[in-house]
């Protein structure tokens, strides 16, 4: 399917951009100009977990704790916490959460930490 329309619009392109011939003349004049031309872009970060199962915020955006403090200080000190399990959490978070259970928020499993930062 996906490759089917990009032939579709090759072939349109194709066709919108052929020049035309003047048949009295025999020259060619351009069907029409392009006078401006905006290219859009979307990018995310390379990571399947986006956001803090514990505070819901984005693992790029401070937690709630560092969310007071993020007008005066950067969130460089909010870093990210993997655990063995591939799930990640902001470590103030987790640390918060650790203090109750010592489980991962997300599958019950016992809390292994596999890395640490961004």
């Amino acid at each position: 399917m996906k490759w089917r329309l990009m032939y579709q619009v090759s072939i349109l392109l194709k066709v919108l951009f052929a020049p035309a011939t003047n048949i009295s003349d025999g020259q060619e004049k351009k069907r029409f100009e392009v006078k401006k031309w905006t290219a859009v872009a979307f990018w995310s970060w390379n990571m399947v977990v986006e956001t803090c199962a514990i505070c819901r915020n984005h693992l790029m955006e401070p937690c709630i704790d560092c969310q007071p403090n993020s007008t005066s200080q950067s969130n460089i000190e909010c870093a990210t916490a993997w655990g063995t399990c591939n799930h990640a959490f902001h470590m103030h978070c987790i640390t918060r959460w650790l203090k109750t259970r010592n489980v991962c928020p997300l599958d019950n499993g016992e809390w292994v930490l596999q890395k640490y930062g961004n």
